[in-house]
């Protein structure tokens, strides 16, 4: 299988979980503002010290979670994508949220 196919296999995976929980989270994937949201949070989130709107058990505090992951996945999967010059197209919420995965990254290096 080639890294094209790879890389846009996995994103088809990421981006239907990813989906999956924005639905749990109601996130509106159009909305810039709370699309950056999801991202700055899974930049800086650490187990240790993410904090929840909602307890961690219930459906919204595990969705929060996984998006989190996810999106930390996903970052990984465009960067080595990127890093293997394969480019990687996913759907209108991968564009949504890799732009604004992207925005922050470059932002927190900025602030650095």
């Amino acid at each position: 299988m080639s890294a094209f196919e790879t890389y846009a296999k996995e994103a088809a995976q990421l981006e239907g979980e990813i989906a999956r929980n924005g639905i749990i989270l109601g996130v509106d994937w159009k909305n810039d503002v709370q699309v950056r949201t999801v991202a700055k949070r899974a930049l800086t989130a650490h187990v240790d010290t993410l904090e929840l709107d909602y307890p961690a058990a219930s459906p919204k505090g595990m969705a929060t979670l996984e998006l989190v992951g996810l999106s930390q996945l996903m970052l990984r999967v465009m960067k080595e994508s990127a890093d293997e010059a394969v480019i990687n197209l996913g759907g209108e919420i991968w564009k949504a949220l890799g732009r604004a995965l992207w925005d922050e990254a470059r932002m927190g290096k900025a602030n650095k």
